[in-house]
């Protein structure tokens, strides 16, 4: 069965999304630690980050490098956090988390709460850095 990432890869359950290649895709969490907090996925679905071939995770290291970049020329912070933590879906996922301190990144403290708009501006903002960074 599907993982829930790969249906939102697949259009099939919405999504913020903030960049896509051929092989993977960056979307904003839905329930963020900071503003511009964003997953980057394969596209290939693969439970474990160390079971990914050599390749893809490389290129999702590449890829996560570039939307790092975007968010934090368009999130006001002082550096892009990175975690793999993953435990509750079972599709590699990278969290890109804009930082000011080290408590931006504690994944035990209150989530954001964000409405549809605050999403999609956030998203928009991004996605057009990312694609003029990669033009």
């Amino acid at each position: 069965m599907a993982s829930i990432f790969t249906k939102i890869i697949n259009g099939e359950i919405p999504c913020y999304k903030v960049a896509e290649d051929e092989n993977y895709f960056a979307f904003l969490d839905i329930n963020p630690l900071n503003t511009g907090h964003t997953l980057v996925v394969p596209k290939k679905e693969v439970d474990y980050i160390f079971d990914l071939d050599d390749e893809t995770y490389l290129g999702l290291m590449l890829f996560s490098k570039k939307v790092a970049i975007a968010i934090e020329k368009e999130i006001p912070c002082n550096r892009i956090g990175i975690a793999v933590v993953g435990l509750e879906v079972p599709h590699v996922h990278i969290h890109l988390v804009p930082m000011n301190s080290m408590d931006d990144i504690n994944f035990r403290k209150p989530k954001l709460k964000l409405t549809p708009e605050e999403f999609k501006s956030i998203a928009d903002k991004i996605s057009r850095r990312f694609i003029e960074q990669n033009k």
